[in-house]
């Protein structure tokens, strides 16, 4: 497992994961989605520079130009329902890629604990595809792990990219120990150090989805 913390840069991607912490700016739930599809489109961009490209003539007003165009065949995949806006944003700059949707959420009883529950998956076949698999918060790392095991179901891929806004030290221990053979890379907006007993990520920012498209009973 190969782990990439974009907050270690200086871009403009810190400014973005700064905002959706912000509980102010959280209030507009437009600008929270917005910059979930900005970082998704940072995290495409990022993503892009390892994949594969093939070298093809383009025909100009003025003559032929030598262009490289993609040759990697692209899954962008998401954990419904958070992961919609970092969804689009990746599909901003892969535009020709297919969908995969996986219904992925925490299923609370009495007794304040949860399990995750994976209710269904829509997808093409994966096989030999380069995946990116959306979750904007990576908690626990329980439903990144149930997810990636479940599209397995619908083929082996090449290669599979997880992009998470905010993710916990916990969880990504979580997910290398759960899946220690697998071929992934995991893209972060930020790694926070504490997960409470609850699995919520601390600082964090919340409930994603809640933010995103409000609140749920």
């Amino acid at each position: 497992m190969m782990v990439h913390n974009l907050a270690l840069q200086n871009s403009i991607l810190n400014q973005f994961v700064s905002e959706i912490r912000d509980v102010e700016i959280q209030k507009d739930s437009l600008r929270f989605r917005k910059n979930m599809e900005r970082l998704g489109e940072i995290f495409a961009y990022e993503i892009s520079k390892t994949l594969h490209y093939d070298h093809v003539k383009t025909t100009t007003p003025l003559g032929i130009a030598d262009s490289k165009q993609l040759a990697s065949e692209v899954v962008v995949a998401t954990i419904l329902r958070a992961g919609l806006p970092l969804h689009s944003g990746i599909l901003n700059y892969f535009d020709k890629a297919p969908s995969a949707f996986i219904s992925a959420y925490r299923k609370h009883h009495k007794n304040n604990t949860f399990e995750i529950a994976l209710e269904y998956i829509a997808s093409p076949d994966l096989s030999d595809k380069t995946v990116i698999l959306c979750d904007p918060m990576l908690a626990s790392g329980s439903s990144v792990v149930l997810s990636y095991k479940a599209m397995l179901a619908k083929g082996t891929p090449k290669h599979t990219h997880i992009v998470t806004a905010i993710a916990s030290a916990q969880g990504l221990d979580h997910v290398k120990a759960m899946m220690p053979s697998l071929n992934y890379t995991i893209w972060c907006g930020a790694i926070d150090e504490e997960l409470t007993a609850q699995a919520y990520i601390v600082p964090g920012l919340g409930d994603a989805g809640d933010l995103a498209f409000g609140d749920k009973i």
